[in-house]
């Protein structure tokens, strides 16, 4: 087990990464632990990591550090890859010429909202993390990739752009680990008189919309526990698009407080679509932010990855339902009967 750890994104949660590990460790689970140093750093070390024939690779982390893990995982899915040896046509031939074993995703929430931790119904005490990462059940989870002028970016939960993209452009990383999730409410009123809030045009499955903001979403959840899309099912092919037509600062506003009370898709002039290739263009260049981190900007062509990941879950209601596609309770793992005895076995 690989356990890459993002000091940046996990410092106020610290506490939760040393209680899983020691947990781990004392029941005989064999683990490393990477640290990393900058942006991009944690795709790196999960495609090394895959390609030297591991099979669980754990994100500690927020949103963020997940999707750069999930990045460095997708490799796996790459048929010029093989475990053990480097991609074919690179400086050094194959060890193997068998495709990369299955490398599944696992979590310890450590970041500001955690919302794909949220999605899945994974659970934040020690010892239940620590069950799940020894013997959760794999749930799949089809990421998205975003292509725009500075390349392509993979995310795990969802993508905004609009007023939402520049407040996570502009949020102070110091005021982040401060306050948490109550940085972006001290960010929101800072940005909201100086914001142009420039109109923009989605194009979904060859379909243009004019609209003032727009979220991509895999996933049902935004910003945390909260709802937005509840149809979506983030281990399918496909996105749930949410589209404001309304914008200015009373809009604004008034989605910052629908927010806590899972009313944000129920706006005047929100709609809600399914599509699977988004392209959003603008007059002038806008931010774009995807799992909570700063995502280039316009234009941007969305669609899905090549194929979907596995992530350790534990079963704990409709989050891994959502993920499934399946009644919530159709399945063992943490979280169930069985894996409450799992949690119990490795709490001592």
């Amino acid at each position: 087990m690989l356990v890459i750890y993002n000091p940046t994104a996990g410092r106020r949660r610290i506490w939760l990464l040393w209680s899983v590990l020691d947990i781990l460790m004392a029941h005989g689970v064999r683990l490393d632990v990477a640290e990393t140093t900058h942006p991009g750093h944690a795709t790196a070390l999960a495609r090394e990591a895959v390609l030297r024939g591991a099979t669980l690779v754990v994100a500690a982390g927020g949103d963020g550090t997940i999707a750069e893990v999930a990045e460095g995982l997708s490799v796996q899915h790459d048929p010029a890859a093989s475990p053990q040896g480097t991609l074919r046509g690179g400086r050094m031939a194959p060890a193997a010429t068998r495709r990369p074993v299955a490398c599944h995703l696992g979590i310890i929430p450590l970041g500001t909202a955690n919302v794909l931790a949220h999605e899945l119904g994974l659970p934040h005490a020690a010892a239940e993390v620590a069950a799940v990462l020894a013997a959760g059940r794999p749930v799949p989870l089809w990421p998205g990739i975003a292509h725009g002028p500075t390349g392509r970016r993979l995310f795990v939960q969802m993508l905004g752009i609009g007023f939402d993209a520049h407040v996570v452009h502009n949020v102070s990383r110091p005021v982040k680990r401060a306050l948490g999730r109550g940085a972006y409410v001290v960010q929101t009123l800072r940005e909201l008189p100086r914001y142009g809030f420039a109109r923009m045009q989605a194009t979904i499955d060859g379909v243009a919309h004019e609209t003032g903001g727009i979220i991509v979403s895999k996933g049902s959840l935004y910003g945390g526990p909260y709802m937005l899309a509840p149809e979506a099912v983030p281990g399918e092919r496909g996105f749930s698009i949410i589209l404001f037509g309304r914008a200015g600062v009373a809009s604004a506003l008034l989605a910052g407080a629908a927010l806590p009370l899972n009313m944000l898709q129920r706006l005047p002039g929100t709609r809600r679509l399914r599509g699977y290739e988004i392209t959003i263009t603008t007059p002038v260049a806008l931010p774009a932010q995807s799992d909570g981190d700063p995502a280039g900007s316009t234009p941007l062509r969305i669609v899905d990855a090549p194929a979907p990941i596995h992530v350790l879950a534990g079963v704990r209601g409709a989050g891994s339902a959502r993920a499934t596609g399946r009644p919530a309770g159709a399945a063992t793992g943490p979280g169930t009967a069985d894996g409450a005895v799992a949690a119990e076995r490795l709490a001592g």
